[in-house]
């Protein structure tokens, strides 16, 4: 048991009644320990069962477990008893995009943000979730296709197009694995995309989880080397991850600096809120 554990552990046994559960439980699931956390929060809800962020916390847990109709529920539970809990209404989002529901996501997207205007992510994920909207109420059956980045700036720091071999593909993904902007494609050319930035945020938890248990602190650049792929994941903010991808041989470190220009960039936009 780590230190921060154990203090927060024994904090709780001498105060069953306080709220420390909660940072208890969200040790618990930064580091991957899931069953203890929701155990953790199942005992604070006995308590407050209308503390919509033990509801969050639970939803998030769920959501870290591949959970995603009891993730639903404990969202939707929080918003019951906060309705202006954004971090609920950004959860709900995430799932109605992933099921396809886009109008719903819209819907809790622009709730979420009217809340919280200075929300960066939380605007992005809208004009994401509208420019599915736009593809997909025009009658264009291509959607979700590679295109190219709105999040490049006039230099092109994020390339994003799949057609030019010289610039690596790029995707911008938000915690809860919801593609903000950017595309990548198979190997049989298709748009991958959203099938992606899910698993990023997985390999996002699954890294923070292995620099906690190991001490180094949180991390900020990943390399993954493949057969004739390079990947390289940075963290362009606390809430974002971007993957760039680029084919071939090339010098790993070719990757990691054109991942950090198109951080640089991602950083910019985010702050601009386009």
């Amino acid at each position: 048991m780590t230190d921060d554990i154990r203090a927060l552990t024994q904090r709780l046994a001498a105060e069953p009644g306080s709220l420390v559960f909660l940072d208890l439980a969200e040790a618990l699931r930064r580091r991957g320990q899931l069953d203890a956390a929701a155990a953790v929060v199942r005992g604070g809800l006995a308590r407050y069962p209308q503390l919509a962020a033990a509801h969050d916390l639970l939803a998030r847990i769920h959501t870290d477990r591949g959970e995603g109709d009891a993730a639903f529920d404990a969202w939707t539970e929080a918003l019951r008893h906060d309705p202006r809990h954004v971090a609920a209404l950004r959860g709900l989002a995430f799932l109605s995009f992933r099921a396809g529901d886009l109008a719903r996501a819209e819907r809790h997207l622009v709730a979420a943000v009217e809340l919280n205007p200075e929300d960066a992510g939380g605007r992005a994920a809208l004009a994401r979730v509208r420019e599915h909207l736009a593809i997909s109420q025009s009658g264009d059956l291509a959607i979700g296709r590679p295109e190219a980045s709105v999040v490049q700036s006039r230099d092109r720091e994020i390339a994003g197009s799949p057609d030019r071999a010289s610039e690596p593909e790029t995707v911008l993904v938000d915690s809860h694995g919801l593609r903000l902007s950017g595309a990548v494609t198979g190997l049989n050319g298709g748009d991958v995309s959203d099938a992606v930035a899910a698993e990023v945020a997985a390999v996002s938890r699954e890294a923070t989880r292995a620099a906690r248990l190991l001490e180094l602190g949180p991390w900020k650049n990943l390399a993954i080397e493949c057969a004739g792929t390079q990947l390289h994941l940075i963290v362009p903010t606390a809430e974002t991850v971007l993957l760039a991808r680029s084919e071939g041989d090339a010098p790993g470190a070719r990757l990691a600096i054109a991942a950090d220009r198109a951080a640089q960039a991602a950083r910019r936009w985010l702050e601009r809120g386009e």
